[in-house]
């Protein structure tokens, strides 16, 4: 499938993912990733002519119901409970910093 992946590589795949690897963990990760190619390429070899796509392997449905707004009145009980608000909101941190992206 594709040649060995270098520690360097592995180094650039966590960048990506946002993810830090201490120089000791990248042997680990790195051969990690290559176990991961090799199951890729003993999978290719499987003959799967005639094989139906699975798209899902219950016959569940998914029951779905109108998106709508209802209020329970227990909305100033909940806030009163939340260590920061705003207009009355629930204020979190962010998760995601885009502000770091290159």
């Amino acid at each position: 499938m594709a040649d060995k992946i270098t520690e360097e590589q592995t180094q650039h795949i966590s960048g990506l993912a946002k993810l830090e690897l201490k120089q000791a963990e990248l042997p680990e990760f790195t051969q990690q990733l290559n176990d991961l190619l090799k199951m890729l390429d003993t999978l290719e070899k499987v003959d799967t002519t005639g094989v139906e796509p699975t798209y899902t392997v219950t016959d569940q449905i998914n029951v779905t119901r109108k998106d709508i707004a209802e209020d329970w009145g227990e909305r100033d009980a909940l806030l009163k409970n939340a260590p920061d608000t705003s207009d009355g909101l629930i204020k979190v941190p962010a998760i995601i910093d885009e502000s770091e992206d290159e």
